[in-house]
């Protein structure tokens, strides 16, 4: 099976870099910020195929990872995710 190829959009990326500086800053944890973003990055990784999550209940067009208290929403488009 070929590997999907992951595309962050550049408000996603946004986002992660939040995450990092609120746990790194604010929560004076820069080693669990590195934490949180390593585990969020490995789940998107470990898609194999683009219905391996769940429907998102917001809108259902985009599939959703849920990984710690955090969602990552995608969708498939061109083999890419």
């Amino acid at each position: 099976m070929a590997m999907l190829r992951i595309i962050w959009s550049s408000t996603a990326k946004l986002k992660l870099q939040k995450i990092h500086d609120y746990f790194k800053f604010e929560k004076k944890k820069p080693q669990g910020a590195k934490a949180v973003i390593r585990d969020i990055l490995k789940a998107s990784r470990e898609t194999t195929f683009p219905e391996q999550y769940q429907i998102d209940e917001i809108n259902p067009k985009y599939r959703r990872i849920i990984i710690r208290h955090y969602k990552i929403i995608y969708e498939e488009e061109d083999a890419s995710i």
